[in-house]
């Protein structure tokens, strides 16, 4: 049992100004297995008023880009040494199977934080561009206090898209994780003390979503940066449209994958254990609709219904898992509404089903759905869990057309024996990642999406600009 019962504000483990707890579950055992505050309007005033501190008076913002880096790269050795304990701790609150939260939930965070320490060395932060009028100074300068509002699937991973960027830009952040998974938070924030960050710079307040709105137009914030639903997101980017305050969105997806007649099958199929079912189908990015060639239906669906139903589906903790249980009740009654969705909508059940793998925890049978159309609710809205859609296509253009329909544009991919070939088929894809034969986030690629995944890019140097101001200095000649 993991007990916590204070805040992270202002550099100072601090009483919260209510009463009210979270109870942290475990997915696997439906026991709890930690309790944190929850954090209220007051305490969100607190830790902005600290980061607003922090940023104003405080030396963060006026080091320069190396001294930041000096202090995130001591932030970033100690992940890298504890990244285990970082893994386990997220596999026990939201049930990722331990070989992934190794490299997603842990690996991967670092990975980040590690990048943009380095990038500080090579970035621009100031140049001098010949005017047409005259010489002039650019400079990019901080944008402020960001509020960084994350979720349960990726915890870390999705924070560090935001903290690592605004840290070493010299901006401060009040960081609200979800109710689901607070515990890694408050790990970080240990690892954050040791490595010297100044007093501030880093809040972090678990909360449930009316607090979070209320960050979110607080005003002492100036930028939001989100992950989490499109529907959540609309209502953010509403809110600071009004307000006219910067926001960063990275939103939904249903992403296709596209196998071309001459893929390797074996080799793809593998490929989709990762691509499509990663963190137990709970990724954003996840190809959750299989684009096979009419000529080789039959042979995909056979191939995909072996390989779903090999899956070894259990505890997260144990190493031989491939699909631990989803995150909560509320999501194991989601993903099983969608199945009875699909089966009313005319698509077959040929892998999984609503049989439940186990008595006890949040478990849902990875499930392959056949005889899909793309105008099916299955194809086109995000089911956040193991369910595939196998959907038939006549031929390349007709791939593309179906991948392109939908309302999301976050990720995809080209599963091909010639690889150029899959490029050139990439490129049509209106999304904002594709991969070929793979899907993967590389720390040096921008990662966002069209359309109604979102808006705005995290990861890469692109990841950085929106936490910078641009500022223009024109002199005489």
């Amino acid at each position: 049992m993991r007990e916590h019962d204070r805040l992270f504000i202002g550099g100072q483990w601090t009483a919260p100004a209510g009463t009210g707890t979270i109870d942290v579950i475990s997915p696997h055992t439906e026991e709890v297995i930690g309790r944190v505050p929850e954090g209220t309007e007051a305490d969100m005033d607190a830790a902005v008023a600290a980061a607003r501190q922090a940023f104003d008076q405080g030396p963060w913002p006026r080091m320069t880009p190396a001294e930041r880096a000096e202090i995130l790269g001591r932030l970033s050795a100690i992940y890298a040494e504890r990244q285990q304990a970082m893994a386990d701790l997220v596999t026990e609150e939201m049930g990722s199977p331990i070989l992934f939260s190794i490299f997603g939930q842990a690996a991967m965070p670092q990975m980040v934080l590690q990048y943009y320490v380095d990038l500080a060395a090579s970035f621009t932060w100031e140049e001098e561009r010949a005017g047409m009028l005259g010489p002039v100074t650019v400079t990019r300068e901080p944008v402020g206090v960001v509020a960084a509002i994350y979720p349960w699937n990726v915890p870390q991973f999705t924070l560090m898209l935001k903290l690592a960027p605004a840290l070493i830009a010299g901006c401060t952040v009040v960081a609200k994780p979800s109710p689901e998974t607070p515990l890694d938070a408050y790990l970080l924030a240990e690892w954050i003390k040791e490595a010297g960050v100044p007093d501030g710079v880093i809040n972090i307040v678990p909360a449930g979503r009316e607090v979070g709105a209320y960050l979110v137009s607080h005003p002492g914030v100036d930028k939001v940066a989100f992950t989490g639903s499109t529907e959540a997101g609309r209502k953010i980017g509403a809110a600071c449209g009004e307000l006219l305050r910067p926001v960063t969105l990275e939103l939904g997806g249903k992403s296709a994958a596209i196998i071309l007649e001459d893929a390797d099958l074996a080799a793809t199929i593998e490929g989709f254990k990762m691509a499509a079912l990663m963190n137990n189908g709970e990724a954003c990015a996840a190809q959750t609709r299989i684009l096979a060639p009419r000529s080789r239906y039959d042979e995909v669906a056979d191939a995909l219904v072996t390989m779903v139903s090999s899956l070894n589906v259990g505890d997260p903790a144990d190493y031989g898992t491939e699909i631990g249980p989803l995150v909560a009740k509320r999501q194991q009654e989601r993903v099983e509404g969608y199945i009875r969705v699909g089966q009313d909508e005319g698509a077959k059940v040929i892998a999984g089903g609503l049989n439940r793998p186990h008595d006890r925890g949040w478990y849902v049978a990875p499930t392959v759905f056949g005889d899909v159309t793309n105008d099916m609710r299955i194809a086109q809205e995000e089911i956040f869990g193991p369910v595939l859609s196998l959907i038939a296509y006549e031929d390349e253009d007709d791939a593309v057309r179906i991948a392109n329909d939908s309302r999301y544009g976050l990720g995809g991919s080209v599963w091909s024996a010639d690889v150029d070939h899959g490029v050139e088929v990439a490129r049509r894809i209106r999304t904002g990642s594709c991969g070929v034969n793979l899907y993967v986030l590389d720390p040096n690629t921008p990662f966002g999406g069209y359309k109604d995944s979102g808006l705005g890019r995290e990861l890469g140097p692109e990841g950085l600009s929106p936490y910078l101001e641009y500022k223009a200095i024109p002199r005489p000649a």
